[in-house]
């Protein structure tokens, strides 16, 4: 067994876009996004999250690293870049759309729905995820913050769903992950409107849990782990209570998938024009954080 726990821990090592690192002090561990050329949903991220939810999974909610073995209560997910995430890889839409190659942006939509969605159930291990965002967290980068129990953001992020200004919707959970925390119509609002909401407008809205100043995001989640140890089981339980209560089905999910494909292939090519120029964009400004809107 200890052969395989650290063959896993060297998979880790290899992942390309997705940075694993555990905390046994925290019992915690920690994604951080860090895909290339931009921070988007590449491909590769996608499947790296999914061998990490599978290894997760497959050890019972155990990893090692360093030779020491942790039991995950915490998985925290976050991004190296200056931004968290501006959404879905555009590049990667235009080009199946241009190709007529519905099946691989099918494909592609299944890998975002297990990520947001076995990061809600939190694989079911009972693990308590949390969301730690900075800069812009747009479209499928924002629907993967709210797959989490937990978010916390730092003052200046926006966040938002801008994938109606050119006429798609976010498809990968997003719609029911808000009626998690907001009303049916506040969640259709959202999404309808295109803007971006700011950290401390969503804290009103009850969408974001805990706001801190710039740079303060680390020690926010470490301070909310300290000082829920006492309280762990509550947590948890209430969390399985409002599952239960308002769960979200993985088959719905898939369906709302397929909608979203569809709606892809019937955009205008003046929307895929405006995909490749905010490409281009991202390009541009990958590595600092510019309010570059992105969709998923």
């Amino acid at each position: 067994m200890k052969s395989v726990r650290h063959s896993s821990e060297v998979l880790f090592k290899n992942f390309k876009h997705l940075e694993v690192k555990i905390e046994p002090e925290q019992n915690a561990v920690w994604l951080y996004f860090n895909s290339q050329p931009r921070s988007c949903y590449t491909l590769i991220l996608l499947k790296e999250l999914g061998k990490f939810q599978s290894i997760l999974k497959h050890h019972d909610g155990e990893l090692t690293s360093n030779n020491i073995q942790t039991k995950i209560e915490y998985c925290v997910i976050t991004s190296r870049h200056p931004v968290f995430s501006f959404g879905g890889d555009l590049n990667y839409f235009v080009e199946c759309i241009e190709n007529n190659d519905r099946e691989s942006l099918l494909e592609y939509a299944k890998y975002c729905i297990d990520a947001v969605y076995y990061s809600y159930i939190g694989r079911e291990l009972d693990i308590i995820t949390i969301s730690l965002i900075h800069g812009n967290a747009l479209g499928g980068g924002f629907e993967a913050a709210l797959s989490s129990q937990v978010l916390i953001a730092e003052r200046s992020a926006e966040m938002g769903l801008p994938e109606v200004l050119f006429d798609l919707f976010p498809g990968m959970g997003a719609y029911n992950l808000l009626s998690q925390r907001v009303s049916h119509v506040m969640a259709e609002k959202i999404m309808l409107s295109g803007r971006l909401y700011s950290a401390d407008e969503f804290k009103d809205m009850g969408i974001i849990d805990i706001v801190v100043e710039d740079g303060q995001g680390v020690e926010a989640v470490n301070s909310f782990i300290h000082s829920n140890r006492n309280r762990l089981n509550s947590f948890k339980a209430i969390r399985r209570i409002r599952e239960i209560s308002n769960p979200i089905d993985y088959q719905e999910l898939i369906d709302i998938g397929e909608i979203w494909v569809d709606t892809a292939f019937k955009v205008s090519a003046k929307d895929i024009r405006t995909m490749k120029r905010l490409v281009r964009s991202q390009q541009k400004h990958a590595g600092n954080d510019a309010g570059i809107t992105a969709v998923h």
